[in-house]
């Protein structure tokens, strides 16, 4: 009879972790993939400041159970002159899901005019915590990094986003949970330097007590293609305006709505 209750139990045990196995998040629309690389000049009045690369690599790096990922990073820099005033190195670096667009490990260094912070964090999904080579934090499931989240953003259902619609998902950032809200504004065809193109306008949704306090403080507008790339980005600041605007491209998973 006992062996009979132990058996029963290891059984019911099985069963009901086999029920509830967990769901992981995958994404709506494939708009990147590996050997994506992309180059954005960020410009001051009519001075390029500085330079910003983003990239999409296979690794053999594994999530969870074997998750197969990829390995995004950004790194941006002054340029010129701009050094000698205000130095920056920065570099971000995820390991994304390749299903679901979260990240399973983030890397951030950053130095910019001797202001320097090095972040590592472990994303881990299964458990729903984030280790930062201290203490572990309770996140939900799917929560994006600083980089990732440029990435996952990318996935999402805009076919049936309306004018004012706004979309929200969480990120976790030094140490703390935040959630990002972009509103969408319709959409509008867009000139820089490499030619006019179709685009998708959004603005981020101002949260109380940020940098930036009025919601058309910072415009971005995406390719209205399957990439759904950002082409400009538009950052009103105490002393004028800052652009960030797309200057060269390669691997993508399908050609820009380039007009002309």
């Amino acid at each position: 009879m006992k062996a009979l209750v132990i058996l029963t139990s290891i059984a019911l045990t099985f069963m009901l972790s086999s029920t509830t196995a967990l769901k992981y998040p995958t994404i709506k629309t494939k708009s990147f993939e590996s050997g994506e690389w992309l180059r954005y000049r960020v410009s001051y009045g009519f001075v390029d400041a500085g330079e910003a690369i983003l990239t999409v690599q296979e690794t053999s790096k594994k999530g969870a159970n074997g998750r197969p990922l990829y390995h995004v990073r950004g790194e941006g820099t002054t340029l010129s002159a701009f050094n000698v005033v205000f130095k920056v190195h920065d570099i971000y670096e995820s390991y994304i899901d390749q299903e679901g667009a979260f990240p399973w490990y983030f890397v951030r260094r950053v130095n910019e005019g001797g202001y320097i912070k090095n972040q590592d964090y472990t994303f881990k999904q299964d458990q729903q915590l984030v280790h930062n080579g201290e203490k572990d934090f309770k996140v939900p499931l799917g929560i994006q990094d600083m980089i990732s989240s440029f990435y996952y953003a990318r996935t999402l259902d805009f076919e049936s986003m309306q004018p004012g619609d706004e979309t929200e998902f969480n990120c976790f950032m030094d140490d703390e949970i935040y959630p990002l809200r972009v509103k969408f504004h319709g959409y509008e065809d867009i000139r820089i330097r490499k030619g006019k193109f179709n685009c998708m306008k959004f603005t981020p949704v101002v949260q109380e007590g940020r940098y930036f306090e009025k919601d058309d403080d910072v415009i971005f507008w995406v390719t209205n293609d399957d990439n759904r790339i950002p082409v400009l980005v538009k950052a009103k600041i105490p002393v004028g305006t800052i652009k960030m605007h797309l200057v060269e491209w390669d691997g993508l998973v399908s050609d820009l709505n380039k007009l002309n």
